[in-house]
């Protein structure tokens, strides 16, 4: 049996590249004692997520996909009458910043107007997960961001749903691209 010290510190196995929870945390007052308490939050996200699932009343939807590691997330909102956030759940496969990151992020959507959630920033984003990350792990946290981003921009049922990717690009996922097909290449 690992002890609890021993299990913070232990590569998540899952994946191809391991996340080491003992990554350094970043606090306002970048206080060492409170490193513990980050570390078992996003621990507790990853292990019983906020709102994981799919919801079928949802009126704006969205995926992304981080290609450097394969990090996928979905993201259903259900706005109410005056423009709120009623629901809002996410499905995703991923590393632990990343489904760790959607959960803490869908915490706290609900009751929230599309402006507060339109000017709830990339920073704000990386404050709320907690950890101090690389670059590249903060794509990770920063996946949910920017699908949520999208899924207010995406009333369900719209055409060519776009995935986003690490560099902010859309790309339509429409199979009526305009292009010529395999055989029509000249």
């Amino acid at each position: 049996m690992m002890t609890k010290t021993q299990a913070l510190r232990a590569p998540v196995a899952y994946f191809s590249t391991p996340f080491y929870v003992s990554t350094p945390m970043a606090h306002p007052q970048d206080n060492p004692d409170d490193q513990d308490i980050y570390q078992e939050n996003v621990l507790d996200h990853y292990e019983d997520p906020y709102n994981r699932g799919a919801l079928a009343t949802a009126t704006h939807a969205h995926d992304g996909k981080n290609p450097l590691c394969g990090d996928k997330i979905h993201i259903d909102l259900q706005l109410d009458d005056q423009g709120r956030v009623a629901q809002a759940w996410f499905e995703g496969d991923g590393c632990v910043i990343s489904q760790a990151s959607a959960s803490m992020l869908l915490e706290e959507l609900e009751g929230k107007s599309i402006d507060e959630i339109q000017s709830f920033s990339a920073e704000n984003m990386l404050q709320l997960f907690g950890p101090r990350l690389t670059p590249n792990r903060q794509k990770c946290c920063l996946l949910s961001w920017k699908v949520l981003q999208g899924a207010l921009k995406r009333p369900v049922g719209t055409d060519a749903d776009p995935i986003v990717t690490e560099n902010d690009e859309e790309i339509e996922t429409d199979p009526s691209f305009g292009g010529p097909s395999l055989g029509e290449e000249q």
